[in-house]
């Protein structure tokens, strides 16, 4: 089997995750979160709709990590993202955050939302 090293070029990968925190580029960050290519910063959580909206146009997918395990995205949220050009993803909190680092690697247009895993 021939393994390749990931590189992530400029990008922050997700490099851990705890009770209540991410760890992005080395730099620990408590949930929730959101995290971008190039940026990690606190998130007000699936009620705050106004700072993902506010990606539209930089991003082609949004991974929700909904927490230990996979809960649907409230409606009017998927509804809002998806009508800003936004996929929407939901997922363990876990799972997203290795997701996010596959197409981050892959250098696609990607953001994490995550809640506590």
């Amino acid at each position: 089997m021939r393994l390749q090293e990931i590189n992530y070029d400029n990008a922050r990968p997700i490099d851990g995750y705890g009770p209540g925190f991410f760890r992005v580029a080395g730099e620990v960050l408590p949930a929730p979160a959101l995290i971008l290519a190039d940026d990690a910063r606190p998130w007000g959580g699936l009620e705050d709709s106004e700072t993902l909206l506010a990606l539209e146009g930089q991003i082609d997918v949004l991974f929700i990590g909904t927490g230990p395990e996979m809960t649907p995205v409230p409606a009017p949220l998927r509804r809002a993202l998806e009508e800003a050009g936004i996929a929407v993803e939901p997922m363990a909190s876990a799972s997203a955050c290795r997701t996010f680092n596959i197409l981050l690697s892959e250098g696609r247009r990607v953001a994490a939302a995550l809640l506590a895993a």
